[in-house]
């Protein structure tokens, strides 16, 4: 009672002072202000991109806004060894890992036809074996630790296909399998493991898919944001700082009763009842 009571009252503490999170693909969009909100509640962030410059650069970043403890490590979520590299980096500086946002850019569009066994194996590697690696690896470490929270960064496409998106509607949904078998594996381990669906995003790829779908309807880049804006119920197209908010609340001790939960941040937009 006095521990529900201590969670409940005054300030909201999220207990992650001190907790180490290893953030992937987070130099720029949603792991970027996934890694900045962590770095916010006081946690140590360990920040993991392909390109080294603009991973610098965000890193850096976090650490001027927030005074924060950034451990960067260039690594590519698709080559084994880089995952690996990155966990072993972050337990030499840290200890341990007790948060793990598991993250990867979207496979390329395109339909069915378009598609042939090498773009379905890159994308199998991207989005789904990327996570079984990262789960893999932190796991040995969590587990010592006492518990830990596993957050999946997935997107709506798995509640409501996406046209032209054939790849991520495939691919992201076994991720999303994973996560409920995991959770139910891993609760003895006190490791929750859940998923975070974005919408409509101003994100890079956002900006870029929106280029290109305002040129097939000869429309202006802010023609078509508008008319994307008009099919959310909440009017706007969301910002990266919206997804973080839920990852950060999910690895957070407010959180401790979640797991198995796939959850999107859309503004609405994803019409099914569940």
């Amino acid at each position: 009672m006095l521990e529900a009571e201590a969670l409940l009252g005054g300030h909201m503490d999220l207990g992650l002072k001190g907790k180490v999170a290893i953030v992937a693909a987070s130099s720029k969009g949603m792991g970027k202000a996934a890694a900045m909100g962590l770095a916010a509640e006081g946690a140590r962030v360990t920040m993991l991109a392909r390109g080294e410059t603009d991973l610098g650069n965000a890193a850096q970043e976090v650490r001027e806004r927030w005074r924060a403890e950034v451990l960067a490590v260039p690594a590519d979520v698709t080559r084994y060894d880089d995952v690996k590299r990155v966990v072993r980096e972050t337990v030499a500086r840290w200890g341990t890992v007790n948060i793990l946002v598991s993250n990867a850019g979207g496979p390329p569009p395109g339909v069915f036809d378009d598609m042939d066994d090498a773009r379905w194996q890159s994308a199998f590697e991207l989005n789904l074996l990327s996570t079984v690696r990262l789960v893999r690896e932190v796991l040995p470490h969590m587990r010592r630790a006492g518990g830990g929270a596993i957050i999946n960064l997935q997107s709506i496409s798995v509640k409501t296909p996406v046209d032209n998106l054939i790849l991520s509607n495939s691919i992201r949904s076994g991720v999303i399998g994973l996560a409920k078998s995991l959770s139910l594996e891993l609760a003895k381990d006190r490791i929750r493991v859940n998923n975070v669906l974005p919408g409509l995003i101003m994100t890079d790829r956002q900006r870029q898919m929106l280029t290109v779908w305002g040129q097939r309807l000869g429309k202006s880049f802010e023609e078509t944001k508008r008319l994307r804006e008009a099919e959310v119920p909440l009017g706007r197209i969301g910002d990266p700082e919206d997804v973080a908010g839920m990852i950060v609340f999910l690895a957070s001790d407010r959180a401790r009763y979640i797991t198995g939960v796939t959850v999107q941040v859309d503004g609405g937009l994803v019409r099914s009842i569940m």
